[in-house]
């Protein structure tokens, strides 16, 4: 299932994301399958989420099942069940194949308000001119450099941006789009932030607000994101069954 993270909920932890989605599952009343062993969970399994503080519309979830259930019923049941800013978009059947391996690539928009576009369009051009931007950023295991430069597909400064102006600040508002292919370890739209100021010392006067617009495989004819849950939309009723008849809802 395909589900938004927006407004405030954009700062809630991937850990109290997971503990919405199990209550307003069983509020829902939603068969869902549990794991076995002394501790049982629910079989809910999260693909490829966006860091706290990002808003998304395109993040992704697999969710066990123990009998046959209608998608649409699951999407009323589950958005109904949910706190407003977590929103159940779209609910397909799974067939073959693991939905995590088909997310590729995000599509991400950047705003960043009270920055200079010509500044921006000027940082963009030697960035993608580059042939790698190694960014250093701290993790868990302690500081990791690595290139920035080699995930980026495409950063363009939005055609819009200089429509927007005024409306944050009181200032202009640039707004950049950016394909990034998932690699390990990830590259995030502040890492590009990160390597936008080390190749030509443009930083945004605010934090900026950071949206993922999609995620999925890459079209190699068109050099777009397509849908990830399309290949499941034309398998026949039931999904894929697992283990003790187990069908799963992604």
């Amino acid at each position: 299932m395909r589900y938004a993270k927006r407004g405030r909920l954009r700062f809630t932890s991937h850990r109290d994301i997971s503990r919405a989605v199990e209550r307003a599952v069983r509020r829902a009343g939603i068969p869902v399958a549990y794991s076995a062993g002394f501790s049982p969970h629910p079989k809910i399994s999260y693909a490829g989420a966006a860091p706290t503080g990002v808003a998304s519309e395109a993040e992704y979830l697999e969710l066990g099942v123990t009998k046959p259930c209608d998608p649409e019923q699951i999407r009323r049941g589950l958005d109904g069940s949910l706190p407003p800013g977590l929103d159940v978009l779209d609910v397909v059947e799974a067939g073959p194949g693991a939905l995590a391996d088909r997310l590729e690539v995000s599509e991400w928009e950047v705003r960043l308000p009270g920055a200079d576009r010509e500044l921006a369009e000027v940082a963009v051009g030697k960035f993608l001119a580059e042939g790698a931007v190694e960014v250093e950023r701290l993790t868990k295991k302690g500081p990791r450099r690595f290139d920035a430069r080699e995930a980026v597909l495409g950063l363009t400064v939005s055609e819009g941006a200089d429509r927007t102006a005024a409306q944050v600040l009181g200032g202009p508002c640039v707004i950049l789009r950016m394909v990034v292919r998932h690699m390990t370890p990830a590259v995030r739209p502040d890492d590009v932030l990160t390597g936008l100021r080390l190749v030509a010392d443009f930083a945004p006067p605010v934090p900026p607000e950071v949206t993922r617009l999609a995620q999925g495989p890459l079209d190699a004819s068109t050099g777009a994101l397509a849908d990830p849950l399309d290949l499941d939309r034309d398998t026949t009723r039931g999904g894929e069954a697992g283990p003790a008849g187990e069908h799963v809802a992604g």
